[in-house]
């Protein structure tokens, strides 16, 4: 597959999030390291799209960039048509490392209204939207609690509930159920869904686990090695109420894990032409 077919590959279509043409190069200590290429895609209001790819195909420094919190080199992020130059107010992200992102001295409630205080939310409408997020991620008993108390799964919850309390256009998920068990991970890819639909946010979820790509998302976006290009967008047709067991026991379930699955395999050595002036 040539840059060009790539890219043919790529929905062209403007969309609430459009990422144009982002490039990101670090140089320092005499090197330079080209590790996005040229990424394009869009996700329109209320999609929900996983991205997937090899291990330093530059996942977690393409969020970054659309958060606001790295510079592209070249390229563009838009959110609403208006170009991301810092972390936008429509948009907040999830991390993988709940444990460094949620503050062990404050309590839960606390914790999920920090944001709130930065946007300068009122009171009485910021202790609403804290309690509604914990209802929705099923802890309206911890308020009080702190993180340290709290389990591995239930911190995550915790962080996902800062995150829709914000409001946000746009929700980033930067491989957020990584460290948990396989049980607590199913339980947290159903909320997200859950919370999704209800919601109507419009979700980009980063992860290495194919299985959950195409059980969470309508779409599941995939990466090359660095430096990075997107390979296919690939559709996923499952239906739309989706459940653990039934859902992943469904042959397409099992056709699309296989197609995204040799995808990602040939992305480990897809290779397009060196930018000029670029080095490894």
């Amino acid at each position: 597959m040539t840059s060009t077919d790539v890219k043919s590959a790529v929905r062209a279509d403007s969309g609430l999030l459009d990422v144009r043409g982002v490039q990101k190069t670090y140089y320092g200590s005499g090197r330079t390291v080209e590790a996005v290429r040229d990424l394009t895609f869009s996700v329109g209001t209320g999609e929900l799209a996983c991205i997937v790819g090899p291990s330093g195909a530059g996942k977690t420094t393409l969020l970054k960039c659309i958060a606001g919190l790295l510079p592209p080199t070249g390229g563009e992020v838009r959110l609403g048509g208006a170009r991301v130059q810092g972390p936008p107010p429509g948009m907040a992200v999830v991390f993988q490392e709940y444990g460094r992102s949620l503050f062990p001295w404050m309590t839960v409630a606390d914790n999920i209204a920090l944001p709130l205080k930065q946007k300068r939310t009122p009171k009485p409408r910021r202790a609403a939207l804290v309690a509604e997020a914990l209802e929705s991620v099923g802890l309206r008993d911890v308020p009080h609690a702190y993180p340290w108390q709290l389990s591995g799964g239930m911190q995550q919850r915790v962080a996902i509930a800062r995150a829709i309390a914000y409001e946000p256009d746009v929700l980033l998920m930067d491989e957020p159920f990584a460290a948990v068990d396989a049980q607590t991970r199913a339980e947290l890819e159903d909320l997200t869904r859950s919370l999704w639909r209800n919601l109507g946010m419009t979700v980009l979820f980063v992860t290495h686990d194919i299985d959950e790509a195409v059980y969470l998302g309508q779409r599941v976006l995939v990466l090359s090695g660095s430096p990075t290009v997107v390979m296919e967008d690939v559709a996923v047709d499952l239906p739309a109420e989706r459940e653990q067991l039934s859902t992943r026991a469904l042959p397409r379930f099992a056709e699309l894990r296989a197609h995204v699955y040799e995808q990602v395999q040939r992305a480990k050595t897809f290779h397009t032409a060196p930018a000029a002036g670029a080095s490894a």
